[in-house]
Protein backbone atom coordinates (compact mmCIF):
# COMPACT_ATOMS: atom_id res chain seq x y z
CA UNK A 1 0.00 0.00 0.00
CA UNK A 2 1.17 3.88 -0.85
CA UNK A 3 2.30 5.96 2.08
CA UNK A 4 -0.29 8.27 3.33
CA UNK A 5 0.49 11.62 3.87
CA UNK A 6 -1.85 13.32 6.83
CA UNK A 7 -3.47 16.67 5.06
CA UNK A 8 -1.49 16.58 1.81
CA UNK A 9 -2.86 15.43 -1.11
CA UNK A 10 -0.87 16.50 -4.52
CA UNK A 11 -4.86 17.19 -6.55
CA UNK A 12 -5.79 19.56 -7.36
CA UNK A 13 -3.46 19.81 -10.80
CA UNK A 14 -2.49 23.18 -12.55
CA UNK A 15 -3.96 24.30 -15.81
CA UNK A 16 -0.82 23.29 -17.18
CA UNK A 17 -0.80 19.26 -16.38
CA UNK A 18 -4.40 19.81 -17.27
CA UNK A 19 -2.84 20.70 -20.95
CA UNK A 20 -0.92 17.73 -20.72
CA UNK A 21 -3.56 15.45 -20.20
CA UNK A 22 -5.61 16.56 -22.90
CA UNK A 23 -2.49 16.50 -25.36
CA UNK A 24 -1.89 12.96 -24.56
CA UNK A 25 -5.44 12.01 -24.50
CA UNK A 26 -5.45 13.34 -28.23
CA UNK A 27 -1.99 11.58 -28.85
CA UNK A 28 -3.71 8.21 -27.66
CA UNK A 29 -6.79 8.81 -29.52
CA UNK A 30 -5.26 9.41 -33.15
CA UNK A 31 -2.65 6.65 -32.19
CA UNK A 32 -6.42 4.78 -31.67
CA UNK A 33 -7.87 5.57 -34.83
CA UNK A 34 -4.92 4.73 -36.69
CA UNK A 35 -4.17 0.68 -35.24
CA UNK A 36 -8.07 0.18 -35.39
CA UNK A 37 -8.07 0.90 -39.48
CA UNK A 38 -5.08 -0.96 -39.66
CA UNK A 39 -5.97 -4.17 -37.78
CA UNK A 40 -9.71 -3.86 -39.26
CA UNK A 41 -8.25 -3.73 -42.88
CA UNK A 42 -6.58 -6.57 -42.10
CA UNK A 43 -9.24 -8.47 -40.56
CA UNK A 44 -8.37 -8.89 -36.88
CA UNK A 45 -11.71 -10.46 -36.09
CA UNK A 46 -13.04 -11.32 -39.84
CA UNK A 47 -16.92 -11.74 -40.24
CA UNK A 48 -17.36 -10.86 -36.38
CA UNK A 49 -15.78 -7.51 -36.19
CA UNK A 50 -17.81 -4.27 -35.17
CA UNK A 51 -19.29 -1.91 -37.40
CA UNK A 52 -16.97 1.25 -37.79
CA UNK A 53 -18.93 3.60 -35.74
CA UNK A 54 -18.80 1.02 -33.12
CA UNK A 55 -14.85 0.95 -33.53
CA UNK A 56 -14.77 4.72 -33.25
CA UNK A 57 -17.28 5.16 -30.19
CA UNK A 58 -14.61 2.57 -28.67
CA UNK A 59 -11.86 4.67 -29.71
CA UNK A 60 -13.26 7.70 -28.08
CA UNK A 61 -14.48 6.10 -25.11
CA UNK A 62 -10.71 4.43 -24.46
CA UNK A 63 -9.14 7.64 -25.29
CA UNK A 64 -11.49 10.47 -24.03
CA UNK A 65 -11.24 9.90 -19.98
CA UNK A 66 -7.37 10.36 -20.38
CA UNK A 67 -7.69 13.48 -20.67
CA UNK A 68 -9.33 13.85 -17.06
CA UNK A 69 -7.29 11.19 -15.60
CA UNK A 70 -5.98 13.86 -12.81
CA UNK A 71 -8.94 15.33 -12.51
CA UNK A 72 -10.83 12.07 -11.35
CA UNK A 73 -8.30 9.75 -11.35
CA UNK A 74 -10.47 6.65 -9.64
CA UNK A 75 -13.70 7.38 -11.91
CA UNK A 76 -11.36 7.46 -15.09
CA UNK A 77 -9.67 3.90 -13.72
CA UNK A 78 -13.36 2.50 -13.97
CA UNK A 79 -14.93 4.15 -17.28
CA UNK A 80 -11.37 3.27 -18.93
CA UNK A 81 -11.60 -0.08 -17.84
CA UNK A 82 -15.24 -0.79 -19.02
CA UNK A 83 -14.34 0.91 -22.20
CA UNK A 84 -11.43 -1.75 -22.30
CA UNK A 85 -13.61 -5.05 -21.72
CA UNK A 86 -16.19 -3.76 -24.29
CA UNK A 87 -13.42 -2.83 -27.15
CA UNK A 88 -12.83 -6.81 -26.60
CA UNK A 89 -16.38 -7.61 -26.32
CA UNK A 90 -17.66 -5.68 -29.33
CA UNK A 91 -14.52 -7.43 -31.51
CA UNK A 92 -13.42 -3.89 -32.30
CA UNK A 93 -9.83 -4.48 -34.15
CA UNK A 94 -7.70 -2.96 -31.75
CA UNK A 95 -5.28 -4.88 -29.50
CA UNK A 96 -3.07 -2.67 -28.87
CA UNK A 97 -3.18 0.66 -27.40
CA UNK A 98 -6.05 0.26 -25.67
CA UNK A 99 -4.00 -1.53 -23.18
CA UNK A 100 -2.01 1.78 -22.86
CA UNK A 101 -4.89 3.84 -22.07
CA UNK A 102 -6.19 1.15 -19.27
CA UNK A 103 -2.36 1.05 -17.56
CA UNK A 104 -2.15 4.75 -17.65
CA UNK A 105 -5.23 5.14 -15.77
CA UNK A 106 -4.61 2.31 -13.35
CA UNK A 107 -0.93 4.25 -12.84
CA UNK A 108 -2.67 7.18 -12.33
CA UNK A 109 -5.11 6.26 -9.01
CA UNK A 110 -1.88 4.76 -7.32
CA UNK A 111 0.08 7.79 -8.45
CA UNK A 112 -2.05 10.99 -7.36
CA UNK A 113 -5.07 9.29 -5.07
CA UNK A 114 -4.24 11.01 -1.79
CA UNK A 115 -7.22 8.57 -0.20
CA UNK A 116 -4.61 5.61 -0.16
CA UNK A 117 -7.90 3.15 1.02
CA UNK A 118 -10.02 4.00 -1.91
CA UNK A 119 -7.01 3.68 -4.50
CA UNK A 120 -6.26 0.67 -2.96
CA UNK A 121 -10.05 -0.45 -3.45
CA UNK A 122 -10.67 0.68 -7.14
CA UNK A 123 -7.60 -1.10 -8.56
CA UNK A 124 -8.42 -4.06 -6.18
CA UNK A 125 -11.60 -4.26 -7.87
CA UNK A 126 -10.60 -3.13 -11.28
CA UNK A 127 -7.61 -6.29 -11.53
CA UNK A 128 -9.82 -8.73 -9.78
CA UNK A 129 -12.62 -7.93 -12.55
CA UNK A 130 -9.47 -8.21 -15.01
CA UNK A 131 -8.48 -11.49 -13.60
CA UNK A 132 -12.17 -12.65 -13.29
CA UNK A 133 -12.75 -11.94 -17.00
CA UNK A 134 -9.42 -13.74 -17.83
CA UNK A 135 -9.80 -16.99 -16.20
CA UNK A 136 -14.03 -17.32 -17.45
CA UNK A 137 -12.07 -16.96 -21.33
CA UNK A 138 -9.98 -19.62 -20.63
CA UNK A 139 -12.39 -22.17 -19.27
CA UNK A 140 -14.23 -21.31 -22.26
CA UNK A 141 -11.48 -22.18 -24.02
CA UNK A 142 -11.14 -25.04 -22.32
CA UNK A 143 -14.11 -26.53 -23.28
CA UNK A 144 -13.48 -26.09 -26.98
CA UNK A 145 -11.07 -29.06 -27.84
CA UNK A 146 -10.69 -27.70 -31.26
CA UNK A 147 -9.05 -24.02 -30.22
CA UNK A 148 -5.67 -25.27 -30.16
CA UNK A 149 -4.00 -28.60 -31.60
CA UNK A 150 -3.60 -30.79 -30.00
CA UNK A 151 0.03 -32.14 -29.22
CA UNK A 152 -0.17 -35.14 -26.42
CA UNK A 153 3.77 -35.67 -26.74
CA UNK A 154 4.62 -32.06 -25.80
CA UNK A 155 6.44 -31.28 -22.40
CA UNK A 156 3.42 -28.85 -21.81
CA UNK A 157 0.45 -28.85 -23.16
CA UNK A 158 -0.92 -26.30 -25.94
CA UNK A 159 -3.46 -24.66 -23.72
CA UNK A 160 -2.02 -24.84 -20.97
CA UNK A 161 1.02 -23.29 -21.91
CA UNK A 162 -1.41 -20.74 -23.67
CA UNK A 163 -3.06 -19.97 -20.15
CA UNK A 164 -0.36 -19.65 -18.03
CA UNK A 165 1.24 -17.12 -20.78
CA UNK A 166 -1.96 -15.09 -20.68
CA UNK A 167 -2.06 -15.34 -16.43
CA UNK A 168 1.36 -14.45 -16.78
CA UNK A 169 1.26 -11.31 -18.79
CA UNK A 170 -1.91 -9.93 -17.22
CA UNK A 171 0.70 -10.26 -13.50
CA UNK A 172 2.99 -8.71 -15.09
CA UNK A 173 1.04 -5.82 -16.31
CA UNK A 174 -0.91 -4.77 -13.59
CA UNK A 175 1.78 -5.25 -11.15
CA UNK A 176 3.81 -2.80 -13.03
CA UNK A 177 0.82 -0.46 -13.27
CA UNK A 178 -0.37 -0.96 -9.49
CA UNK A 179 3.99 -0.54 -8.76
CA UNK A 180 4.71 1.86 -10.81
CA UNK A 181 2.11 3.96 -9.35
CA UNK A 182 2.64 3.49 -5.69
CA UNK A 183 6.27 4.34 -6.67
CA UNK A 184 5.49 8.05 -7.81
CA UNK A 185 3.04 8.54 -4.96
CA UNK A 186 6.32 7.41 -2.31
CA UNK A 187 8.29 9.78 -4.64
CA UNK A 188 5.73 12.41 -3.97
CA UNK A 189 5.58 12.16 -0.24
CA UNK A 190 9.32 12.18 -0.26
CA UNK A 191 10.22 15.38 -2.45
CA UNK A 192 6.87 16.90 -0.35
CA UNK A 193 8.54 16.15 2.83
CA UNK A 194 11.87 17.37 1.81
CA UNK A 195 10.42 20.58 0.80
CA UNK A 196 8.82 20.77 3.87
CA UNK A 197 12.31 19.68 5.69
CA UNK A 198 13.91 22.37 4.00
CA UNK A 199 11.46 25.34 4.72
CA UNK A 200 11.81 24.56 8.36
CA UNK A 201 15.19 23.99 7.92
CA UNK A 202 15.52 28.25 6.31
CA UNK A 203 13.05 29.07 9.18
CA UNK A 204 15.12 27.39 12.07
CA UNK A 205 18.31 29.57 10.36
CA UNK A 206 16.42 32.65 10.25
CA UNK A 207 16.05 31.97 13.88
CA UNK A 208 19.10 30.88 14.50
CA UNK A 209 20.35 34.40 12.62
CA UNK A 210 18.03 36.49 14.74
CA UNK A 211 19.37 34.92 17.81
CA UNK A 212 22.49 35.40 17.10
CA UNK A 213 21.81 38.58 16.37
CA UNK A 214 20.18 39.42 19.83
CA UNK A 215 22.93 37.59 21.54
CA UNK A 216 25.75 39.75 19.81
CA UNK A 217 23.87 43.24 20.60
CA UNK A 218 23.66 41.46 24.63
CA UNK A 219 27.52 40.76 24.32
CA UNK A 220 27.98 44.24 23.12
CA UNK A 221 25.95 45.89 25.87
CA UNK A 222 27.24 43.49 28.83
CA UNK A 223 31.34 44.73 27.31
CA UNK A 224 29.72 48.11 27.11
CA UNK A 225 28.47 48.47 30.88
CA UNK A 226 31.72 46.42 32.04
CA UNK A 227 34.41 48.99 30.51
CA UNK A 228 32.24 52.24 30.78
CA UNK A 229 30.31 51.16 34.50
CA UNK A 230 33.62 51.29 36.58
CA UNK A 231 35.59 54.25 35.31
CA UNK A 232 32.67 56.22 34.36
CA UNK A 233 31.71 55.27 38.28
CA UNK A 234 35.17 56.48 39.46
CA UNK A 235 35.26 59.38 37.48
CA UNK A 236 31.68 60.61 38.93
CA UNK A 237 33.40 60.14 42.70
CA UNK A 238 37.13 62.13 41.94
CA UNK A 239 35.29 64.91 39.94
CA UNK A 240 32.48 65.20 43.19
CA UNK A 241 35.35 65.10 45.41
CA UNK A 242 37.55 67.75 43.31
CA UNK A 243 34.41 70.43 43.40
CA UNK A 244 34.04 69.88 47.01
CA UNK A 245 37.81 70.52 48.12
CA UNK A 246 38.56 72.66 45.09
CA UNK A 247 38.51 75.71 47.23
CA UNK A 248 40.25 74.76 50.45
CA UNK A 249 42.96 71.87 48.98
CA UNK A 250 43.81 71.85 45.58
CA UNK A 251 46.68 70.22 45.48
CA UNK A 252 43.98 67.02 46.04
CA UNK A 253 41.37 68.67 43.80
CA UNK A 254 44.44 68.16 41.43
CA UNK A 255 44.30 64.75 41.92
CA UNK A 256 41.33 63.67 42.36
CA UNK A 257 41.25 65.33 38.46
CA UNK A 258 44.21 63.64 37.24
CA UNK A 259 42.50 60.30 38.58
CA UNK A 260 39.32 61.28 36.25
CA UNK A 261 41.67 62.35 33.20
CA UNK A 262 43.36 58.78 33.58
CA UNK A 263 39.99 56.96 34.30
CA UNK A 264 38.71 58.86 30.86
CA UNK A 265 41.87 57.95 29.09
CA UNK A 266 41.66 54.31 30.10
CA UNK A 267 38.11 54.13 29.59
CA UNK A 268 38.50 55.38 25.52
CA UNK A 269 41.18 53.01 24.81
CA UNK A 270 39.52 50.24 26.18
CA UNK A 271 36.54 51.38 24.15
CA UNK A 272 38.47 51.87 21.17
CA UNK A 273 40.24 48.35 21.30
CA UNK A 274 36.68 46.79 21.46
CA UNK A 275 35.24 48.27 18.96
CA UNK A 276 38.50 47.71 16.79
CA UNK A 277 38.27 43.54 17.56
CA UNK A 278 33.97 43.70 16.72
CA UNK A 279 34.96 45.12 13.25
CA UNK A 280 37.65 42.43 12.72
CA UNK A 281 34.37 40.13 14.22
CA UNK A 282 32.68 42.12 10.96
CA UNK A 283 35.08 40.96 8.98
CA UNK A 284 35.56 37.29 9.46
CA UNK A 285 34.21 36.24 12.49
CA UNK A 286 30.82 34.43 13.45
CA UNK A 287 28.60 36.85 15.05
CA UNK A 288 28.12 34.64 18.13
CA UNK A 289 32.25 34.50 18.74
CA UNK A 290 33.45 36.07 21.90
CA UNK A 291 35.92 38.99 20.94
CA UNK A 292 39.21 38.46 22.24
CA UNK A 293 39.76 40.63 25.80
CA UNK A 294 42.63 42.43 28.17
CA UNK A 295 41.23 41.33 30.89
CA UNK A 296 42.30 39.22 33.11
CA UNK A 297 44.00 38.63 36.75
CA UNK A 298 46.62 40.65 35.99
CA UNK A 299 44.69 43.40 36.17
CA UNK A 300 42.48 43.08 39.29
CA UNK A 301 45.56 45.04 41.39
CA UNK A 302 44.31 47.70 39.20
CA UNK A 303 40.69 47.57 40.68
CA UNK A 304 41.99 47.33 44.05
CA UNK A 305 44.23 50.53 43.53
CA UNK A 306 40.83 52.61 41.83
CA UNK A 307 38.99 52.05 45.08
CA UNK A 308 41.98 53.33 46.89
CA UNK A 309 41.86 56.33 44.70
CA UNK A 310 38.37 56.70 45.27
CA UNK A 311 38.42 57.19 48.81
CA UNK A 312 37.46 53.89 50.31
CA UNK A 313 39.73 51.71 52.36
CA UNK A 314 40.92 47.96 50.45
CA UNK A 315 42.99 45.22 49.93
CA UNK A 316 43.75 42.64 48.15
CA UNK A 317 44.06 39.49 49.37
CA UNK A 318 45.32 36.48 47.00
CA UNK A 319 45.33 32.79 48.93
CA UNK A 320 47.13 29.58 47.33
CA UNK A 321 49.65 29.52 44.94
CA UNK A 322 48.79 31.89 41.67
CA UNK A 323 48.64 30.29 38.68
CA UNK A 324 48.03 30.85 34.73
CA UNK A 325 44.02 30.32 34.27
CA UNK A 326 42.50 29.97 30.75
CA UNK A 327 42.14 33.23 29.22
CA UNK A 328 38.62 33.18 29.59
CA UNK A 329 38.23 32.48 32.86
CA UNK A 330 41.17 34.82 33.62
CA UNK A 331 38.75 37.52 31.77
CA UNK A 332 35.19 36.78 33.96
CA UNK A 333 36.94 36.85 36.93
CA UNK A 334 38.07 40.33 36.01
CA UNK A 335 34.95 41.69 35.15
CA UNK A 336 33.33 40.35 37.86
CA UNK A 337 35.50 41.74 40.33
CA UNK A 338 34.98 44.92 38.23
CA UNK A 339 31.45 45.05 38.06
CA UNK A 340 31.77 44.40 41.93
CA UNK A 341 33.72 46.85 42.65
CA UNK A 342 32.20 49.75 40.69
CA UNK A 343 29.01 48.89 42.69
CA UNK A 344 31.43 49.07 46.20
CA UNK A 345 31.92 52.69 44.99
CA UNK A 346 28.60 53.42 43.32
CA UNK A 347 26.09 52.13 46.58
CA UNK A 348 28.13 50.98 49.36
CA UNK A 349 29.08 54.86 51.29
CA UNK A 350 32.04 57.34 50.88
CA UNK A 351 33.43 55.54 53.78
CA UNK A 352 32.96 51.63 52.83
CA UNK A 353 35.81 49.36 53.24
CA UNK A 354 35.87 46.51 50.05
CA UNK A 355 38.54 43.27 50.15
CA UNK A 356 39.31 41.44 46.71
CA UNK A 357 40.22 38.00 47.37
CA UNK A 358 41.21 35.59 44.41
CA UNK A 359 41.60 32.13 46.39
CA UNK A 360 43.11 29.27 43.74
CA UNK A 361 41.71 25.67 44.57
CA UNK A 362 42.67 22.75 43.08
CA UNK A 363 39.68 23.15 40.16
CA UNK A 364 38.95 26.39 39.74
CA UNK A 365 39.85 29.85 41.22
CA UNK A 366 37.36 31.90 43.19
CA UNK A 367 36.98 35.48 43.18
CA UNK A 368 35.32 37.15 45.94
CA UNK A 369 34.46 41.37 46.63
CA UNK A 370 32.77 42.05 49.96
CA UNK A 371 32.27 45.58 51.52
CA UNK A 372 31.16 46.64 55.07
CA UNK A 373 28.73 49.25 53.81
CA UNK A 374 29.29 51.14 56.80
CA UNK A 375 29.10 53.96 54.93
CA UNK A 376 25.60 53.63 54.31
CA UNK A 377 24.10 52.71 57.77
CA UNK A 378 21.34 52.39 55.41
CA UNK A 379 19.60 49.97 52.45
CA UNK A 380 21.61 50.11 49.77
CA UNK A 381 20.84 51.80 46.87
CA UNK A 382 18.78 50.28 44.18
CA UNK A 383 18.98 52.81 41.72
CA UNK A 384 20.76 50.89 39.05
CA UNK A 385 19.22 48.94 36.55
CA UNK A 386 20.28 45.11 37.48
CA UNK A 387 22.17 44.31 34.73
CA UNK A 388 25.54 44.26 36.24
CA UNK A 389 24.47 41.18 38.00
CA UNK A 390 22.24 39.57 35.11
CA UNK A 391 25.83 40.05 33.30
CA UNK A 392 27.68 38.68 36.13
CA UNK A 393 25.70 35.29 36.43
CA UNK A 394 25.87 35.36 32.50
CA UNK A 395 29.29 35.07 32.42
CA UNK A 396 29.62 32.69 35.30
CA UNK A 397 27.18 30.30 33.33
CA UNK A 398 29.13 30.93 30.61
CA UNK A 399 32.14 28.94 31.37
CA UNK A 400 30.52 26.36 33.63
CA UNK A 401 30.90 28.44 37.48
CA UNK A 402 28.67 29.27 40.53
CA UNK A 403 28.04 33.12 42.03
CA UNK A 404 26.48 34.01 45.24
CA UNK A 405 25.75 37.83 45.63
CA UNK A 406 23.87 39.00 48.11
CA UNK A 407 23.84 41.39 51.72
CA UNK A 408 25.67 39.68 54.65
CA UNK A 409 23.91 38.92 57.87
CA UNK A 410 26.79 41.67 59.63
CA UNK A 411 25.88 44.26 57.00
CA UNK A 412 27.83 44.93 53.58
CA UNK A 413 27.28 42.85 50.56
CA UNK A 414 29.15 40.01 48.97
CA UNK A 415 30.01 38.83 45.34
CA UNK A 416 31.63 35.34 45.43
CA UNK A 417 32.26 33.29 42.25
CA UNK A 418 33.96 29.86 41.50
CA UNK A 419 34.98 29.71 37.88
CA UNK A 420 36.48 25.84 36.96
CA UNK A 421 39.95 25.81 35.44
CA UNK A 422 39.76 22.29 34.53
Amino acid sequence: MGRTTEGWARLPVGPREHRQDELLALVLGVGLAVTTTLYGAAGVYEDEQAPWWVSALMVVANAAPIAFRRRWPMTVAVVSALAFAATQLLHVPEIVLVNFTLFIALYTVGAWCSDRVRAEAVRWVIIGGMFAWVFVSLSFGWAVPSALPNDEDALIPPYVAYSLVNILINVLYFGGAWYAGNRAWAAAVAKHDLAERTAELAAERERTAAQAVTLERVRIARELHDVVAHHVSLMGVQAGAARRVVDRDPAQATASLTVVEDSARTAVEELRRMLGTLREDDRGASATDTAPSTAGLGRVPELVEALRTAGHDGDLVVVGDERPVPPTVGAVAFRIAQEAVTNVVKHAGPTARADVRLRYLDDGIEVEVTDDGHGARAARSASGSGLGHVGMRERVAAVGGRIEIGPRARGGYLVRAWLPTT
